[in-house]
């Protein structure tokens, strides 16, 4: 019978690109010293004529060694090399994946597109990778308003840094003085100031008690808003709306909020 953590464990490895018996009789050599194709058969509940396959794919994949023999025997890498193994061969596939994406990609560079395009997205990884992506390809200012923290990954600071230390103008502005001391600390090139944007951190009246989580800017052309929404008992469901254009409306009205606030700091020349 096959326990809960065992069944996780084989739904795991089959989202890391094993199929279902594979999974099935690794997870059960995991359970055992060492075993027969009988045996891991008993123990993985796979037809035994299938096991055969199995452990010879997850051999060659260097998950499995074997002891030949009559009968044959068959044991489990440890665990930790396993992960290794596996980790590397989902590294180098997501390395083949991002070449290939980028190989056959047909989106026109961000300058030529359309004006007036805006696009949705759903979930914080997806938010999170969208404004790197905007901060990376800033080539005169980045303006970022900070309502939830959430979006304030490493990997993001370092790019606001990085954008900052190539002469990009990188202004961030934000509600807790926390929050402020934090960008501060990360990205000491940025002009950091207290946004005059009070309701970023309190719900939106009659929208589900949405709050903002993000408003980002770069180049005064390309715009990204996004909003959080609580559910019951787990993470805040986040979208955003992504819109490029100078001409665009929505990013002509955001400039107009996004100076709200930084009228100490903003020079003369950058007003509407």
């Amino acid at each position: 019978m096959v326990s809960a953590v065992e069944a996780e464990a084989i739904e795991l490895l089959q989202e890391l690109g094993l199929k279902e018996y594979e999974a099935k009789c690794f997870a059960a050599l995991t359970r055992l010293p060492f075993g027969t194709a009988k045996e891991i058969s008993d123990t993985a509940e796979v037809p035994r004529t299938r096991v055969y396959e199995a452990v010879r794919v997850l051999e060659s994949k260097g998950l499995v060694e074997i002891q030949q023999g009559n009968p044959q025997y068959f044991r489990a890498v440890g665990v930790n090399e396993a992960v290794v193994v596996l980790a590397n061969r989902y590294s180098s596939r997501i390395d083949e994946l991002d070449q290939a994406l980028h190989d056959v990609e047909s989106r026109q560079e961000s300058t030529e597109q359309s004006p007036h395009e805006v696009w949705s997205l759903t979930g914080a990884a997806s938010i999170v990778a969208r404004a790197q992506e905007m901060v990376n390809a800033a080539n005169e200012e980045v303006f970022l308003i900070v309502g939830s923290q959430s979006v304030l990954t490493d990997d993001l600071y370092e790019s606001l840094e990085e954008a900052a230390a190539t002469g990009t103008d990188v202004l961030v502005g934000a509600l807790q003085s926390e929050t402020r001391d934090a960008i501060r600390d990360h990205v000491p090139s940025a002009e950091v100031f207290e946004t005059g944007l009070g309701w970023l951190e309190g719900p939106v009246t009659g929208v589900e008690e949405a709050s903002i989580g993000v408003l980002l800017m770069v180049d005064r052309t390309e715009l990204l808003v996004s909003s959080r929404t609580p559910t019951d008992g787990g993470e805040p469901t986040e979208r955003a709306i992504h819109g490029t254009g100078f001409s665009n409306g929505l990013v002509v009205i955001a400039r107009r909020l996004l100076s709200y606030g930084l009228q100490d700091i903003q020079d003369p020349a950058r007003e509407e």
